[in-house]
């Protein structure tokens, strides 16, 4: 009977093996909480309990196609530096390539060693390269120099590395999960930040809008592009909000970008992110709005403002679900499903040659039509009662709207939709002189008082017409300052420029 193994058993070789296994896995139990501590304890081991001479895990570069060191024992800074070997280089190389371990039996008569670090020693005989693998993924390698003491047991040795390598590249991977899961959390944290959610739903029970509700119960759970149109101020945004709230998608990330906000110079990069160094001031690598969205929903309002040249990128990405961040060369897919909203005429512009045809019918799968305030009837009442609850709770004061005061609201054309109600509510509610909201208060605060009820609308031109002598009425109360203007009218700058071209308004119709 052999009894070599059994007194004393700690003298026995198999439990020298699973005992610094056994402490390896101490080591890289905690790398979660600081991984290169841990891959320097681990490596350490290795080096003092096999008699190696240096021991080095190689971290992959993917998008470079090359090794760099991530940790080492043995090797001084600057050597590390000049320790990078493209996939398939030397001896490091190749077990990255092939996937298998790779033995330099004698390091300094072999032509695969290449020994860029320059720290080849006479004590140094052999070399063993080890992929990293997790779940058949190269995550790196790990590469030991070995010394005559290290040779006692060399397949033994092997076995141990290969575990050490893939608890190794386990731990790297587990670590990178959470770097990024902790950076995704906090860039979507920097675009929530800024949004200011609704503090309503879709309300309201006219025609056109039971029409909207019933179209987002149908399509909310397929993955089919949505295209919203509609005039500007109508609501998009909430309906874009609406179809992710009934998606199956509904726990994922809702990410919206408004194209005509940014400088087209900057939209590439919002809409697709950029590497480090990509342009002057890229400090750092930043995911784009498509990548922030994945396994979600990508709301793009006011597309109709896009250049052709973003226009064919974004379709690109439509088709494939794929792309390269800016200065990047790695390809990205994404899974997201889109929705997309203008207030201008893409069938016109496509005519004009402003908008691709071809992403126009790729954005059109399931239109949507976003109906004006004017046409949706007692839903006038209905928002209105609503915003002027909303902002009496967020005044601390109280006001009631009477039957005259309703009736007027009722009859005004809101050039600006529900974006206008919403600040004429919230004046009213801030400059009304008492409980009771009358018509003479909502004539102090609606532009345009008396061609507000002294003209009558039968006709769509009669309606623009209101619309446009409304805006030249108060550009000459503001003195033909548009911001001014805008702000009264409950609109953007943007909108009200809009607005002026569409309706042809010239200094000359507001400035004497």
């Amino acid at each position: 009977m052999d009894t070599t193994c059994i007194s004393p058993i700690k003298d026995c070789p198999r439990y020298q093996e699973l005992r610094v296994l056994y402490d390896i896995s101490l080591a890289l139990r905690e790398s979660a909480l600081g991984i290169e501590t841990a891959f320097e304890k681990t490596l350490q081991l290795l080096k003092k309990h096999f008699y190696m001479d240096k021991s080095i895990y190689y971290g992959l570069n993917d998008e470079q196609n090359e090794l760099y060191v991530f940790s080492s024992i043995g090797l001084s800074r600057q050597q590390e530096l000049l320790c990078t070997y493209k996939i398939g280089e030397g001896a490091t190389g190749m077990a990255a390539e092939f996937k298998e371990p790779v033995v330099i039996e004698n390091v300094h008569h072999n032509t695969l060693f290449l020994n860029k670090s320059r720290s080849l020693k006479k004590s140094e005989i052999s070399y063993l390269a080890i992929p990293a693998l997790s779940h058949h993924q190269l995550l790196g390698v790990l590469g030991v120099s070995l010394t005559q003491q290290s040779l006692d047991n060399f397949e033994e040795l092997i076995t141990i590395l290969s575990i050490t390598a893939s608890w190794l590249a386990q731990s790297k991977q587990m670590h990178q999960t959470i770097i990024d899961e902790k950076k995704r959390l906090k860039e979507e944290k920097l675009y929530y930040k800024e949004e200011i959610l609704s503090p309503h739903e879709i309300l309201g029970h006219s025609a056109s809008i039971q029409t909207v509700l019933e179209m987002i119960h149908k399509v909310a759970q397929t993955d089919s592009t949505i295209f919203i149109s509609g005039e500007t101020g109508t609501g998009k945004e909430l309906i874009a909000k609406a179809l992710h709230n009934c998606s199956l998608r509904k726990e994922k990330p809702y990410i919206k970008l408004n194209c005509a906000a940014i400088p087209e110079n900057l939209l590439e990069s919002e809409l697709f992110g950029h590497e480090k160094g990509a342009f002057t001031d890229a400090k750092e690598m930043r995911k784009g709005r498509f990548e922030l969205a994945d396994e979600g929903t990508l709301f793009l309002d006011e597309v109709g403002d896009l250049s052709l040249n973003l226009q064919a990128k974004l379709l690109r990405v439509l088709q494939e679900q794929e792309f390269e961040r800016l200065g990047g060369v790695k390809t990205i897919k994404v899974n997201v499903r889109i929705v997309a909203a203008t207030n201008r005429n893409l069938k016109e512009m496509v005519r004009d040659g402003r908008f691709r045809e071809d992403l126009f019918y790729r954005l059109n799968v399931i239109p949507i039509f976003s109906p004006p305030l004017r046409d949706r009837g007692d839903d006038i009442i209905v928002l209105a009662r609503h915003f002027l609850e909303h902002f009496c709770r967020r005044h601390g004061k109280e006001r009631l709207l009477t039957s005259d005061a309703e009736a007027m609201l009722k009859a005004y054309a809101w050039p600006g939709n529900i974006r206008e109600l919403e600040n004429s509510m919230e004046r009213i509610v801030l400059l009304a002189p008492s409980l009771h909201v009358d018509s003479h208060v909502i004539l102090s605060v609606l532009p345009a008082k008396n061609e507000v009820t002294n003209k009558e609308v039968e006709t769509k031109a009669d309606l623009e017409d209101l619309e446009r002598q409304t805006i030249i009425k108060v550009l000459r109360e503001c003195g033909g300052v548009k911001l001014k203007a805008a702000k009264k009218l409950g609109m953007s700058n943007r909108q009200i420029g809009y607005k002026i071209q569409k309706f042809d308004i010239g200094i000359g119709d507001y400035l004497e």
